[in-house]
């Protein structure tokens, strides 16, 4: 299959050290949902990106301010597994990939830790789960599991065809 980069959408040195942060954590990283929609609808740059990383998201969040200059905040929100890194022209959320499975008596998932294919299954909409990948092999590759490409250019929204794991 052919890899389609969009390495221009991930120019900004801010993607380049999120990169290299995941690199030295051994952990693949990934930008995803709106900020990959908005490229494709010409929307301008969006101020606040998603960034799923394929282990700690707080650890990731935690690197990224390392490297960034000293202005840089780190909010971490343990709570939710998730971390803020706030520059001066993005607020930067990061999460670990995660799982939701079901219980037949419950409407509440049950959230274990989790591949990028696992992550983007649970997102709301196929234009959401569209992803560009940070790391150093296929920079900038766009993965669209749910073919959110094709929704965009039809103008239609709809939830990814998935299936619910019952416990």
């Amino acid at each position: 299959m052919e890899q389609l980069l969009f390495k221009d959408a991930i120019s900004h040195p801010v993607f380049k050290t999120i990169s290299e942060a995941a690199a030295s954590l051994g952990v693949d990283a990934y930008v995803i949902g709106g900020f990959v929609r908005d490229y494709f609808l010409k929307r301008g740059a969006k101020q606040d990106i998603d960034i799923v990383a394929v282990g700690s998201g707080i650890e990731l969040a935690q690197k990224v301010a390392e490297l960034l200059p000293q202005s840089t905040k780190v909010s971490v929100f343990k709570t939710y597994g998730t971390a803020m890194v706030k520059t001066d022209d993005f607020e930067l959320e990061f999460v670990g990939a995660r799982k939701e499975s079901y219980t037949r008596d419950s409407r509440n998932p049950i959230v274990e830790d989790g591949t990028l294919e696992d992550d983007q299954n649970r997102r709301d909409f196929t234009i959401n789960a569209m992803a560009f990948s940070l790391n150093p092999d296929n920079y900038g590759e766009l993965i669209d599991p749910f073919n959110g490409m094709v929704d965009l250019e039809k103008k239609i929204i709809k939830t990814p065809i998935r299936t619910r794991r019952h416990l």
